[in-house]
């Protein structure tokens, strides 16, 4: 074998070695890649999951959006949906004339809430916020909308009892409070709604007849 020839051998191997690190690197950084977004994009799902108590995101039915509304009418002030998941009945009570709030663990769910909100027209009514409900006040709304899970429902309850004005509306879905008794219910299986008026809970209508009794006398 000549010298020339010998020569040319080393160097088609080392070119074809080099040709082999290069897509060795692109596949690795293409596969990490690929990790990182999938966690990004995974850990806002995964993180409600792990803690004490999971709200889980489930879309809510045409039939079960309509209920809310139905529950709505003659209805006036703010309202909150907690745990609004892709935003779908705040945007439909700011469609009908309320100021409109979502409160969202996920962040991704509240980006595209806040989206769809602006494709709809309605965003100057409506706001979504990442956050824990468990450190949310909600005092200041007068409707309020729960997608909740069994879990949670006795520790909400006295969470909203505690914090909301006589004159509020609770209108639970899909899974009612475990102490209230509904003042209107409507739609059925996994479309029913329930609506708790809190001055019933509460007595307030007892305590406002025996104060203005006690004024005129």
């Amino acid at each position: 074998m000549s010298q020339a020839v010998a020569k040319e051998i080393p160097q088609e191997q080392g070119e074809g070695g080099s040709r082999r690190s290069s897509w060795g690197l692109l596949v690795t950084a293409g596969v990490g890649g690929t990790l990182v977004a999938l966690y990004a994009v995974a850990t806002p799902f995964v993180t409600p999951a792990l803690r004490k108590v999971c709200l889980p995101f489930v879309p809510a039915t045409a039939a079960q959006i309509q209920n809310v509304l139905k529950m709505l009418e003659n209805r006036s002030g703010s309202l909150v949906d907690i745990g609004s998941g892709d935003g779908r009945i705040v945007i439909a009570a700011a469609k009908k004339g309320f100021q409109a709030v979502g409160y969202e663990l996920n962040p991704w769910l509240v980006w595209y809430s806040r989206y769809r909100a602006w494709r709809d027209g309605v965003h100057q009514n409506t706001k979504f916020h990442i956050s824990d409900l468990w450190k949310v006040s909600f005092s200041h709304y007068t409707n309020v909308v729960v997608f909740g899970v069994p879990q949670m429902m006795p520790q909400l309850e006295k969470k909203l009892e505690d914090e909301l004005e006589c004159n509020a509306r609770i209108i639970a879905c899909r899974f009612p409070f475990p102490c209230w008794i509904p003042d209107h219910t409507t739609g059925e299986g996994i479309d029913t709604v329930w609506a708790y008026d809190l001055k019933r809970s509460r007595g307030c209508e007892t305590k406002i007849l025996e104060i203005t009794a006690e004024t005129e006398s």
